[in-house]
């Protein structure tokens, strides 16, 4: 069985990947659109920067290069796709290999800032009300 060919509002990556920024962004979302039309922060700046710095360096190892940033607030673009990115949660690092599926979307939603909160059972010390739960 053959693997379906990804694509974008009809274009493939590689079309994509060849395709003149002002053309790419008029294919996101409104929200992306608008926001990419006004122009990049400097932080968005800094990290196309490295991005292009990174993919004109190469794969110097076995492993992929981490981006390391703390702008959640980036849109993913077509030239991030295969980089691996080091996206800070408020805590750490969490680190996420960019696929041609979440172009047009934002760094922020592949590192979540909440976790789950998985509370213990009452033990010996836990409060002072613990001192009465029996023991089993």
């Amino acid at each position: 069985m053959a693997k379906k060919e990804f694509k974008y509002r009809g274009y493939t990556l590689e079309e994509l990947q060849d395709m003149p920024m002002d053309n790419v962004i008029e294919l996101l979302p409104s929200r992306a659109r608008r926001s990419l039309k006004r122009g990049f922060l400097p932080r968005q700046k800094k990290v196309l920067e490295r991005i292009r710095a990174v993919k004109k360096e190469g794969n110097k190892g076995g492993r992929p290069q981490v981006i390391k940033t703390h702008c959640r607030d980036m849109i993913i673009l077509p030239e991030m796709v295969g980089l691996t990115f080091g996206i800070h949660n408020g805590k750490e690092f969490v680190e996420v290999t960019i696929q041609p599926e979440m172009i047009g979307c934002y760094f922020g939603e592949f590192a979540i800032t909440r976790q789950r909160v998985q509370h213990g059972d009452p033990g010996m010390g836990a409060t002072r009300s613990s001192m009465f739960v029996p023991l089993k």
